[in-house]
Order: C-alpha cells, then sequence, then structure tokens
C-alpha cells in the first residue's frame, strides 16, 4: 500500500512536467475543447453526479457538493487521462489521429465533523492543442492556411457539504478558472515575401460559485433508496482580456518574426465567459449493492471575442444515464465480488454551431473500482479504472467527425488519517 502511494506521488510529478492535453479540430473556437467532468467515477457512469450519494465512506463527490453525506474519511485521489482521438473529413478524403496523456485530477477531501466535510480539487477545465495546414493551388499559385492553437484553462475548486438531517443537504463550492490560451491563423501565398498573420490571446481569471442540494429517502425494511439533486453555478465576478492582433511578417529564424506592421489590433473583455449552468438529477438503487441514475445538465450560451470579432456559443444541454453495480461486499473469498462495477451513457446537445449544423456528441463508458487487498466496505479504497467510447461532430458540409476513446486511470487512497486517536 505504502509503495503504490509513493509511486503514484512520482507519478504526479512527471504528469504536470508534461501536460499535453488532445482535444479536436473543434477546439480552435472559443475556449477551447472543455473536459466536461475528469473524475474518473463520475465519467465511467456518464457523467451522472447531480443525485449521485456514495454509498461508501471513502468518495467525495465534488459535482454536487450536497452528496457527501456518507463520506467520513480522509481521501486523496490522483487521476491521469489517456485521451486517443480519431478524424475524418470527407474534404479531400482526410483522416487523421491525436494521442495525448495528462494528469487530469488531484483532490483532497476530509470531515470537519459528522455533518461538515470539505474538498479540495484540481482540474484542467478546457485546452487547445492544434496545428492544421491547409494548401490550395490557384492558377499555379499555392495559398497556404495554417492554424495553431495551445494554452490550458485549469480549474481549483473548494466544496464544503453541511447535512441538515438524514434526508436532506446542501453544499456549496468555489470555482476559480485560470489560464492563458492563444490561436494563430497565418495566410501565405508562394509569391508573395509576407505572411498575413491573426493572433489571438486570451489571459483568463474568473471565479463563480456552484450551489447544490439533495434529498435522499432510505426504506430501512428493503434498502431501496431515492435520491433527487440539484445544482445551479453563477456569479461570476472576474472576466477574460483579449488581445487581438492582424499583422504582415516575415521569419526571419523559425520563430523569430521580421519586419512586423500592425494592420489592427484590439483589446476586449468579456464577463460572460462562464454563463449560468443547472443540473437536476434522480437515482433510485439497493444500499451497497447497486445503483441507476439519469441526469439532465443545461448551459447557457455566451459570446465571447475570437480572431478579433465576437463568437457567440449557442446554449446547450446534455442528457445523462448510469450506476454502478457491487456483487457481494461481503464475499472475501472471491475478489470480484467486491469489485464495483459502473456503466453510463451520454448524449450532448453542443454548444458549437458551424454552417448551420450543431457538433454534438455522444459516447457510452465504463469502470470498475479495484479495491486494495484490505479495503473493507467502510474504508473503500482502490485502483480506479474507467473507459469512455464515443462521437463528435459530423461529416456533413465538409465538416470533420471525431471517434474518441479515453483510457482513465487513478488511485483514491482513503482512511481515517489526520485524527487523534482516543485510544491506544
Amino acid at each position: 500500500m505504502k509503495k503504490i502511494f509513493v509511486l503514484s506521488f512520482i507519478s504526479v510529478g512527471y504528469f504536470l512536467n508534461a501536460q499535453s492535453l488532445s482535444n479536436s479540430p473543434y477546439a480552435t473556437y472559443g475556449i477551447g475543447d472543455v473536459k466536461y467532468d475528469n473524475t474518473i467515477e463520475t465519467s465511467s457512469m456518464g457523467g451522472i453526479s447531480t443525485a449521485f450519494i456514495s454509498d461508501f465512506s471513502s468518495n467525495f463527490n465534488f459535482g454536487n457538493p450536497a452528496n457527501n453525506s456518507n463520506f467520513d474519511l480522509t481521501s486523496i485521489k490522483l487521476e491521469a487521462t489517456n485521451e486517443n482521438n480519431y478524424f475524418k473529413t470527407d474534404f479531400n478524403n482526410r483522416k487523421s489521429t491525436k494521442h495525448s496523456t495528462y494528469l487530469s485530477n488531484i483532490s483532497l477531501a476530509f470531515p470537519i465533523s459528522s455533518k461538515i466535510k470539505m474538498g479540495f480539487l484540481y482540474q484542467p477545465y478546457s485546452s487547445k492543442s492544434y496545428e492544421v495546414i491547409s494548401d490550395e493551388t490557384i492558377g499555379g499559385e499555392i495559398n497556404r492556411n495554417v492554424f495553431k492553437g495551445s494554452g490550458t484553462l485549469n480549474t481549483a475548486q473548494l466544496a464544503v457539504s453541511y447535512k441538515i438531517d438524514s434526508k436532506f443537504a446542501v453544499g456549496a463550492r468555489a470555482n476559480y478558472y485560470f489560464g492563458s490560451l492563444y490561436d494563430l491563423n497565418e495566410f501565405s501565398t508562394s509569391n508573395a515575401e509576407l505572411i498575413n498573420g491573426y493572433e489571438t490571446k486570451n489571459s483568463i481569471r474568473n471565479f463563480n460559485f456552484t450551489l447544490g442540494t439533495s434529498y435522499q429517502s432510505i426504506n430501512t425494511s428493503t434498502d431501496r433508496k431515492l435520491t433527487i439533486g440539484a445544482t445551479a453555478t453563477f456569479g461570476n465576478t472576474s472576466n477574460m482580456t483579449t488581445n487581438y492582433i492582424n499583422s504582415t511578417y516575415y521569419y526571419s529564424d523559425v520563430d523569430i518574426k521580421g519586419g512586423e506592421t500592425i494592420i489592427d489590433q484590439k483589446n476586449t473583455s468579456s464577463n460572460n465567459l462562464l454563463p449560468l449552468q443547472a443540473s437536476v438529477g434522480v437515482g433510485y438503487g439497493s444500499e451497497n449493492h447497486w445503483f441507476l441514475s439519469g441526469q439532465i445538465d443545461y448551459k447557457k450560451g455566451e459570446s465571447i471575442s475570437y480572431f478579433g470579432n465576437s463568437f457567440d456559443y449557442q446554449d446547450s444541454y446534455r442528457i445523462s444515464a448510469g450506476g454502478w453495480y457491487l456483487p457481494n461486499y461481503n464475499n472475501f473469498r472471491s475478489y470480484f465480488s467486491r469489485v464495483v462495477y459502473r456503466y453510463g451513457a451520454f448524449y450532448e446537445k453542443g454548444s458549437l454551431e458551424i454552417a448551420g449544423s450543431s457538433i454534438n456528441k455522444f459516447g457510452i463508458s465504463g469502470g470498475v473500482m479495484l479495491p486494495f487487498k484490505n479495503s473493507g466496505i467502510t474504508r473503500m479504497s482502490g485502483l480506479e479504472i474507467g473507459l469512455e467510447l464515443g462521437k463528435r461532430g459530423t461529416l456533413k458540409k465538409d465538416l470533420i467527425n471525431q471517434n474518441f476513446v479515453n483510457l482513465k486511470v487513478g488511485f483514491n487512497f482513503a482512511d481515517r488519517w489526520f485524527r487523534k486517536q482516543l485510544y491506544n
């Protein structure tokens, strides 16, 4: 157990120094490719979290901070994601692939009292990492467009839960977003010395809040339970500053511009970067045995500055369903009877609309929580593994179809740490 714990922290150092988040060409727009929820537990169940109260005392729910009534241990989670994207377009029948591995979640959570629980979390929120080169020959002249993007928007969260009574709970989460995003479009022709470049730099510092509530009723005679939850995110208190430059230049070296002449330059700010979001969910299950939940998420559209113009995101929604199954946690003769199996599916009506087509996304997911040898139902620590398979986009109107396979691996170390012993 101690060896695994040390090894995982060495891995954290590696991933922090080698963060390269893969994403699709659709990341060229706006704030990039948004990672919906990177926790293995949530993504393995299709994204459900609003009406999910873990039966086990080792899992803290950041999605709905009210859903931590059963959490009673100190938990440290370290998770990484391996993304594999496969792209295809009917435009010139092109295909490409992209792979990356990155640290996707670090969290620490602990109980303050029997009613109050607290957690801290770090995740990448969105990213840009793309380079697209398009050549077109017209009358013997080669026109080239180069599109490049880079940067990551991160989020740090502080969540607090309060259990009102045996059925009702409330929670709040403070969300801080920080990072920089960069886009560059360069146009050049074979008979011209200068390049025309359109450059956008976004610096983001944003703060908002998420409020959550939950209700759970348990039939003690049958161990069946009904859970209802809701969340809302609002209250932006900062903005995104955007610097846009349209200029001509040449490269005197690989990345050194020469003879630059600025044609147009704009500095703008937006305070509607992360607008209103809301979620409702309902779940039903059997205590310590199985659980199934459905969830609807809504996100209001927003406008941001992109290559000197305003770019509008549409209102979007997401429908998720999923749950988990534990065969028999008391069967210590069969290890796989104590494994938690997760499953889920989702459909997302995207906020991005190109050429009159919405860039939608759907997929299925699954995963397992493999408990450590000495883990029991009251201390469910172990190795987390999750898998997502899905599709985004379309081949219509020469757009891009994206198939993806995402593998997530992490550790959850949960125990009664940092507590003073009453007896020796």
